[in-house]
């Protein structure tokens, strides 16, 4: 699947571009004579082993394809490197910004540029420009979101601005190989940046026009197990995570609904109603196609707008995935015609079976396993069509594999207890023994402060380089999500500023117990690295025994942030099949 390396011999229904004939309708080409990188080689795979597997018959409502795409190969990137002088750049310690525009002020190779001319001509659909590196969607390094994508609209009336547009965008990837987290990374997995190839993605944004706003009604990420299952849904069973609109809400880490495929009409554990609307997405993400924004080809988002529910209630795209509170009788009814506060939940689709999307992923996550013989992460795109009546399409976006450490290891409940115990957790990620950590850094509660988490993201950064560049395994223990990108969920760090941790706890938030959230990319390389993780809950009886942990000497204490050496290393136990993780002093 994604570990094997594509050069540039013909495949089925897969052929090279060719300027002079293309006419804009093309499934899947490719511009050079280099490699297609780990993403591509993906969609590569679901095109040639997934989609014509499928029974149409049983799913006749909602059609599967992947869009449209054409893939610059690797050999294009060695020539701009070459041609440009930019090894020195991209070798350099400069920061992202810096990187970024030397980038844009260098050229693309000139029959690139004739290329990338002729595709613009006959594109005009919203594109995204997505990285397809040779490390990237690896089992074992995955590289997840840590290179960058641009949406562009792709909707001026004149082909320059268009062919501009899109070439600031493959710069802007190209630029993104070594950006700061992407060398921290590569260090991690014992890469070296410098021997990465970038290829990229020129794709169709799967959705539909809304006035000045492009998005899908739904986007997605579906995982053929499940870490943290609840009820009666099982490791095996998987999990899926929802979200209207673009699908950067999931892999940020932004409230977003999940279910087991298994039971898809089980709501996820919550105490009460309220805590149901707390945690419920707010906000959601679509390519801005009104006025133009302020010109910044160095910033990912820069033609993203972020939306509110009014904003998808006025597109009336509200109806197929959200449900309503009904304030006086204090019950949630599936569905937008009654009025009241909005919950996207999914239930018009998930409890009802209008539409056999539930159905159809379970297919294509099987058929998946089948074909690459180990478990997988799916990211896709629903986008209905309104006027024909409950249908739509599925667009698959990206599959990768799940590297899974099976290592048995036996804990019992109670080994959760005790004087010798630190932390534990019925919500853990990973398998197996650790004894190598003796440096713990941690946020302190009793400062702790949700305004200031990007100022603890920085603070831990600053600790954490001296740790990653000694060689020195920690403990990260924190409040809230780790890595999302709202800094009123958790602390947004970016995968160089904890790029030495070798285990991390996620302590809840004051007053809100999240989710560990199985979609974001986050969490994905969380899980195929073999990093521990731990998830607590206001509702478990285990704690984190905050008082030992402040009677050690500090190594280095902020006021917000401590980082303390033990004399002898901590004993860290995992099972996530069985649920259950310890941490011992």
């Amino acid at each position: 699947m994604a570990q094997t390396k594509q050069t540039s011999s013909p495949r089925r229904n897969i052929a090279p571009f060719d300027r002079e004939t293309y006419g804009g309708s093309e499934a899947f080409t490719f511009l050079g004579k280099g490699e297609w990188g780990g993403k591509t080689e993906g969609l590569a795979f679901i095109q040639e082993n997934i989609i014509p597997r499928l029974d149409a018959r049983s799913f006749p409502s909602i059609s599967v394809h992947i869009p449209n795409l054409a893939v610059i190969t690797t050999h294009f990137f060695d020539l701009f490197l070459e041609n440009n002088g930019l090894q020195d750049t991209a070798r350099s310690e400069e920061n992202d910004e810096r990187i970024a525009h030397r980038f844009q002020k260098a050229e693309l190779p000139p029959d690139l540029i004739g290329d990338l001319r002729a595709l613009i001509s006959k594109t005009h659909c919203p594109l995204a420009v997505r990285s397809s590196s040779l490390l990237e969607d690896q089992a074992h390094s995955p590289f997840a979101g840590i290179y960058e994508t641009k949406m562009i609209p792709n909707n001026q009336p004149d082909p320059d601005s268009r062919f501009n547009r899109l070439v600031e965008a493959v710069k802007f990837v190209y630029a993104s190989t070594f950006f700061r987290k992407a060398k921290a990374y590569a260090k991690s997995v014992n890469q070296c940046i410098e021997n990465e190839k970038m290829a990229v993605i020129i794709q169709e944004i799967a959705g539909r026009r809304h006035g000045e706003r492009f998005y899908p009604d739904i986007s997605g990420v579906a995982r053929s197990c499940n870490f943290f299952p609840f009820g009666h849904a099982a490791f095996e069973d998987g999990v899926v995570n929802l979200a209207l609109g673009l699908g950067k809400t999931i892999v940020d880490g932004s409230p977003s609904w999940f279910y087991s495929p298994a039971y898809p009409d089980a709501d996820p554990p919550r105490n009460t109603v309220q805590d149901l609307m707390n945690q419920t997405q707010t906000e959601f993400w679509a390519v801005n196609m009104g006025r133009p924004p302020a010109y910044d080809p160095v910033r990912e988002t820069e033609y993203l707008v972020k939306c509110g529910l009014q904003d998808a209630d006025y597109d009336n795209t509200l109806s197929l995935v959200a449900s309503t509170y009904d304030a006086q009788n204090d019950r949630i009814v599936a569905g937008t015609a009654p009025a009241g506060p909005r919950i996207i939940n999914f239930a018009p689709i998930l409890k009802t079976g209008m539409i056999p999307l539930n159905g159809l992923l379970k297919s294509v996550i099987g058929l998946c396993e089948e074909a690459s013989g180990g478990r997988v992460e799916i990211e896709f795109a629903v986008t209905f069509d309104r006027p024909s009546g409950p249908s739509g399409a599925l667009s698959l976006l990206q599959v990768r594999p799940i590297a899974l450490n099976e290592e048995s290891l036996s804990i019992t409940g109670s080994d959760l207890s005790g004087e010798h115990v630190l932390l534990a957790s019925e919500r853990v990620l990973g398998c197996g023994l650790i004894e190598t950590i003796r440096d713990i850094v941690y946020v302190r509660p009793e400062t702790f402060d949700m305004s200031r988490s990007r100022e603890l993201a920085g603070q831990i950064g600053r600790l954490n380089s001296p740790l990653a560049e000694a060689g020195r395994p920690y403990l990260l223990i924190g409040f809230g999500r780790w890595g999302t990108s709202d800094p009123w969920m958790g602390i947004p760090v970016a995968w160089d500023q904890i790029s030495g941790a070798k285990v991390i706890v996620e302590s809840p938030l004051p007053g809100m117990n999240l989710d560990p959230s199985q979609g974001y990319h986050f969490f994905h390389n969380l899980s195929n690295l073999g990093i521990g993780f731990f998830s607590l809950d206001h509702r478990d009886a285990l704690r984190i025994d905050w008082d030992w942990l402040d009677r050690q000497s500090p190594a280095v204490d902020t006021g917000e942030v401590r980082h303390v050496r033990l004399e002898s290393c901590l004993t860290v136990k995992l099972n996530a099949r069985e649920r259950l993780g310890v941490i011992l002093k």
